[in-house]
């Protein structure tokens, strides 16, 4: 069973989420099937991977009750007015086919775009205030991008998703979502497949008869972080649900740890600047 952590708002969140990045509409209805059929509760889109629809057509024919299905999506880069972040929550409330998310995110801070983030992050307050959804976050802040947010308006966010995984874990980020009480989402857990021929991650599944991808998702489950890996196939959906019967010692917990390279994730939230055609 998916244990749930509690955000600071008090909603609970299953640790174990879906993801749908880079998962085209033509494959995500089946996907997000599987997923539910699978087990998971929790699915994690955005308006920018441009699926939406296809999340909410998946959960509304999938006979579950909207009380038992925790959604994440989150704000694209071209609304960050706050007029614009207003307009494209409701839009994606539609594309749903829901009248609240769980958790909805600011997908980059933006810093270079010209529209101060503070900003945005108002935006988020009133769409919480609003009902329209139970949770707000961010996703791909730094420390000083959560410093400004918090000490503008004094509201902390539920969570911060951000690149992690053992390569890159992102500790520095870490430290400053824990110090806030702020809950930490990994994205590109495995390392976009990166890490699963890694010698020291294969030696361990080996060792105790599991997958590399199981021994590193287990690895942030054990951390504390919420994880969402992604996948169209319906085995690897459910190997990558298949993590809560076995641990990993503290030894290799730490062997894992040890892997971090000191590279930073990429692209940098500081300067990406990226806005897709809306």
């Amino acid at each position: 069973m998916v244990p749930n952590i509690t955000l600071n708002n008090g909603v609970e969140i299953p640790q174990l989420g879906f993801g749908t990045y880079l998962i085209s509409p033509n494959d995500t209805v089946e996907a997000v099937t599987t997923a539910l059929k699978t087990g998971y509760r929790h699915i994690d889109t955005a308006q920018m991977y441009g699926n939406e629809a296809e999340v909410g057509q998946a959960i509304a024919e999938s006979g579950l009750s909207r009380a038992e299905v925790f959604i994440t999506t989150k704000l694209n880069n071209g609304y960050h007015k706050r007029d614009d972040a207003l307009y494209a929550t409701d839009v994606s409330l539609q594309r749903l086919g829901v009248d609240q998310v769980d958790l909805y995110l600011i997908h980059w801070p933006l810093p270079m775009i010209g529209v101060d983030y503070v900003e945005t992050w108002k935006a988020m307050i009133d769409v919480l205030n609003d009902g329209k959804a139970r949770a707000i976050g961010v996703s791909n802040f730094l420390p000083k991008h959560l410093d400004r947010i918090i000490d503008a308006t004094g509201v902390v966010p539920a969570a911060n998703q951000v690149q992690s995984h053992p390569y890159s874990p992102n500790n520095v980020t870490r430290q400053a979502d824990k110090k806030y009480g702020i809950a930490t989402e990994a994205w590109a857990p495995i390392a976009r497949g990166e890490i699963l021929s890694d010698p020291t991650i294969v030696e361990i599944a080996k060792r105790i008869g599991r997958t590399p991808a199981q021994v590193v998702l287990r690895w942030h489950i054990q951390r504390g972080d919420i994880v969402i890996p992604k996948s169209i196939h319906p085995v690897r959906i459910a190997e990558n649900f298949d993590i809560f019967d076995f641990n990993l010692s503290n030894a290799d917990m730490n062997v894992i740890s040890n892997l971090d390279t000191g590279v930073p994730a990429d692209p940098n939230p500081d300067t990406f600047d990226y806005i897709p055609a809306n």
